[in-house]
């Protein structure tokens, strides 16, 4: 049952977190994927015990805002028969399992992982002792794909690779986003990844907690570093681990059908929306944009009796927090569309609305100093009356410096602050752009109060637009000028 008092701080579906605007519950959706009646159990779900309203999170799961009552055990066992719920609840705040939202569809699909998803989660609902680790302990698994989950920060990530010596699939071995030159065969994948976590979770149950809060796997490494940690790792595996130079093997082969070399990888947070051929000739997935991830319970009910008549009855969360419905003939492509357009939703990947990512705010966040959601969606509609954008961006709105919402630099980032202006306090944002100067990017505009905002981000985009190189993104854009030369070009006393 779903308390609504003593609530944990990291929110899972049995047990809530208090945020300023009610409980909050989150819906683990291991590799993104939802099938037609898990869809319509949830729209009846959230319209029955909240507001109607559902967010697709930044690692694919699905948020219920504002719950108003508490939700009966027999709800749950109903969820948990569906697949929707732990079997386990202890195991239940686990982080999402992450996985590309093309698997097994994507034209450059090495490999499908989305059996390898779904052997993890099992073995993780039945190793209740796992609820011992960090609830942020985060596996992905990246088969290869054009829409690439690679730039996602996981504490393990296994990225499928050719082998150049004899073309064999095999897996490369990642902890936070460096590789360690491990590789892994299919078949070995869960056994490693079993050893790897119960070799963690040992490293837990010996520490002291870290600020109040159980160690984290960056922690062990920290601590360990990586060659004793897989040496612990290897005492519990009946094969050793294999190292090889990363520059022997580490190579993408694309499976595109011209065969004209590797195609890039999709980085930006909008490159999956649209139409796009899928690896299964004559289909096709379509990219839908939810503005800040937001779902009315009824057009996750629409979606889904669109994907179950016209697609392949299933709904594909991403990272992005969009959402793709796949395996579409093409022959129905543009009725699928036109359907779209009717449910108040779109596809366009260059929609100022579908570049926004941010954080819960001040309207959920008791730490966030703006109301980042408000915020967002005020700045695009006074933007799309002004000017259009040819090419996807990404604008990021953070609350404050923890930047929940997305952990690395692309394009533009505003972390609200409070302002002292006239004698009075007001919100404002700190404006960086760029990939330089982690966590954000480079400061362009200090201390700009809401209602500058807009004007600030307006003249990025014409300036950019005005003065970029052929394919050259916003983020490469800024990064190439020295900084006062950028701002001096961003100047409106200039223009």
């Amino acid at each position: 049952m779903l308390l609504l008092s003593d609530l944990p701080t990291c929110p899972g579906l049995f047990y809530g977190s208090q945020a300023r605007d009610g409980v909050l519950s989150r819906m683990r959706i291991p590799g993104g994927i939802l099938n037609v009646q898990q869809c319509w159990s949830i729209a009846n779900l959230v319209d029955r015990y909240s507001i109607g309203c559902l967010q697709v999170t930044n690692r694919a799961n699905l948020q219920i805002r504002e719950l108003h009552s508490e939700i009966p055990s027999e709800v749950w066992q109903d969820l948990q028969e569906l697949g929707l719920a732990s079997r386990r609840v202890e195991v239940d705040q686990i982080r999402n399992i992450m996985a590309s939202p093309t698997a097994g569809i994507d034209r450059q699909n090495l490999l499908d992982t989305r059996p390898l998803v779904a052997a993890w989660d099992n073995y993780l609902q039945t190793h209740p002792e796992l609820s011992e680790l960090s609830a942020k302990f985060s596996i992905g698994f990246d088969g290869g794909e054009l829409v690439s989950i690679r730039n996602f920060r996981n504490d393990i990530l296994l990225v499928a690779k050719r082998r150049l010596t004899n073309s064999k699939i095999i897996f490369g071995l990642h902890f936070n986003g460096v590789e360690t030159g491990i590789i892994i065969e299919e078949s070995q994948c869960i056994v490693v990844l079993a050893s790897l976590t119960n070799a963690y979770l040992e490293y837990t149950k010996s520490q002291p907690r870290i600020d109040g809060k159980k160690p984290r796997l960056r922690h062990l490494l920290a601590d360990w570093g990586t060659e004793k940690y897989l040496e612990q790792v290897e005492k519990n595996l009946p094969f050793a681990l294999r190292q090889e130079a990363i520059e022997l093997f580490l190579k993408d082969i694309s499976n595109n059908s011209c065969g004209t070399g590797i195609l890039p990888v999709t980085s930006a947070p909008n490159g999956n929306l649209g139409i796009h051929s899928q690896r299964q000739s004559d289909f096709s997935y379509i990219g839908i944009a939810l503005p800040l991830g937001k779902l009315e319970s009824k057009q996750l009910r629409n979606l889904a009796n669109l994907a179950q008549n016209l697609g392949g009855s299933t709904l594909r969360l991403t990272q992005w927090q969009n959402l793709l419905i796949s395996d579409i003939p093409n022959s129905q492509v543009c009725e699928v569309n036109q359907q779209i357009a009717d449910l108040g939703l779109h596809s366009s990947a260059t929609r100022l609305d579908s570049c926004l990512v941010a954080c819960a705010g001040s309207s959920g966040c008791a730490s966030a100093a703006t109301d980042t959601q408000s915020d967002a969606l005020a700045m695009v509609r006074d933007l799309a009356q002004k000017l259009t954008i040819d090419r996807s961006i990404n604008i990021h709105f953070s609350g404050c410096e923890k930047s929940c919402a997305q952990h690395q630099p692309i394009d533009i980032t505003l972390v609200g602050i409070q302002i002292q202006q006239k004698g009075e306090t007001i919100a404002g944002y700190n404006i960086y752009a760029g990939t330089k100067d982690l966590p954000f990017g480079r400061q362009i505009f200090p201390a700009i109060s809401v209602a500058e905002m807009p004007r600030a981000i307006e003249r990025m985009l014409r300036v950019y637009q005005r003065f970029r190189e052929p394919r050259e993104s916003l983020g490469e854009f800024c990064d190439r000028w020295a900084i006062d030369k950028l701002q001096k070009l961003l100047n409106p006393e200039n223009h």
